[in-house]
């Protein structure tokens, strides 16, 4: 976060120094890219450590209203100085995101193990749990499955031993020592790079999240110009109103968490918001800026449906393809997964605005929409043998209810 609010404020002070050499602005948005992404794994990672899977998808969507909701006041910031002093536009957010950055480094606990909490619910209380549950529900069983949890509990709460402590070690809380009987080939390893591709949906969700997040990034770069272009709105106003998008995206979030949660359907939950996005896009481009009701409406609309799946695939399914059951008794593997996720949509965020814009200056604004809409369903096609999974899985589940 230093790092990025120094290459954020490097940016802006080219106006009050001059600076016009463009290999200057690509280096400092090159680094400041590098430093932003490598954020995105830690937090996920620490989120996970703090709260484990309990209301996993809501917990994760309600977090993730940050990413609007910083989006939002950048926005803001940026169409405050925008006509007076572009420089402003990004010397503040810089001065802003460094001094935030100083706080976390004084006060984040990446892991509970580091304060001496005990970890919200352990993989090994999961199996537990669901080795002795009953699938009659009798008053006797139900009193065994209770004594049994509560026995369990006790005992991990007082007896936690070290190979339990470095089981739940994250790779972002290297605190505690290793102990000296604890091999490398142990579960505190952190796996590799091809071990965590191969972990099933890891391939599916990150290339369906490149296509989302090029959805996702175009509009947040280029809607506040394409509001201007399209209607007689005023430079301050069309970024002001270019926020309700991110609105939509917070609420978005936190519904497409809550689904997933109700379900157990993540991929079906990305799929249905993704098909309503495309013709909702369409809709939009078409009759968006008719009125600033009707503007704002569609805006909030959009946002919920583009950001919705982008939100949940970079959380909540990045935290749960991380503790997979493949994985066995590794513990250390959730900041790989969320980073290669991640880092694959990263990609199409840098891909999106660029296409963006050699669309809209060679064949207009319409063919840009249509090319979003085409992502979005390239974005529902990569999901389908995982959508399939989960409504097998989610019939599965209704016959036994």
């Amino acid at each position: 976060m230093l790092a990025s609010g120094i290459s954020c404020y490097l940016f802006g002070i080219a106006r009050p120094y001059n600076i016009h050499n463009l290999w200057y602005f690509v280096l400092v948005q090159a680094v400041g890219g590098v430093f932003q992404t490598s954020g995105w794994p830690g937090v996920v990672t620490v989120v996970g450590n703090w709260f484990g899977k309990g209301k996993r998808g809501l917990i994760f969507g309600i977090w993730n209203s940050h990413t609007s909701l910083g989006n939002i006041l950048g926005s803001l910031i940026a169409a405050e100085f925008v006509e007076s002093d572009w420089g402003l536009s990004f010397m503040v957010p810089g001065i802003i995101m460094g001094l935030i950055g100083f706080i976390i480094f004084l006060f984040l606990v990446p892991n509970p193990i580091d304060i001496g909490c005990i970890p919200p619910v352990s993989p090994k209380y999961r199996k537990l749990d669901a080795a002795h549950s009953s699938d009659e529900g009798s008053s006797a069983d139900e009193c065994e499955n209770i004594h049994n949890r509560l026995t369990y509990r006790c005992a991990y709460r007082e007896q936690v031993d070290v190979d339990d402590i470095e089981n739940v070690r994250s790779e972002t809380s290297p605190i505690l020592p290793r102990h000296r009987h604890i091999q490398e080939s142990d579960r505190g390893n952190a796996i590799g790079f091809m071990k965590a591709m191969m972990i099933p949906g890891v391939v599916e969700y990150s290339l369906s999240l490149f296509f989302a997040k090029l959805v996702s990034y175009t509009f947040l770069y280029w809607l506040p110009l394409y509001i201007a272009a399209s209607t007689t709105y005023s430079t301050t106003l069309s970024a002001d109103l270019s926020t309700f998008f991110d609105v939509g995206g917070i609420i978005g979030a936190i519904a497409a968490g809550v689904l997933s949660d109700y379900s157990g359907t993540s991929a079906l939950t990305c799929a249905v918001m993704l098909g309503f996005a495309v013709p909702m896009l369409f809709v939009y481009d078409y009759i968006g800026s008719t009125s600033l009701a009707t503007t704002i409406l569609l805006l909030l609309i959009v946002g919920l449906l583009v950001n919705g799946p982008y939100a949940l695939i970079t959380t909540a399914v990045s935290a749960e393809l991380g503790t997979h059951p493949s994985l066995g008794n590794n513990s250390k593997a959730l900041a790989t997964v969320t980073a290669i996720i991640d880092g694959t949509g990263s990609i199409g965020a840098a891909v999106g605005p660029l296409l963006a814009g050699m669309v809209a200056n060679w064949a207009g604004w319409h063919n840009v929409f249509y090319m979003l809409m085409i992502a979005d369903m390239l974005a529902l096609l990569l999901l389908s043998r995982l959508v399939y999974r989960d409504v097998k899985l989610f019939r599965r589940r209704r016959r036994i209810v």
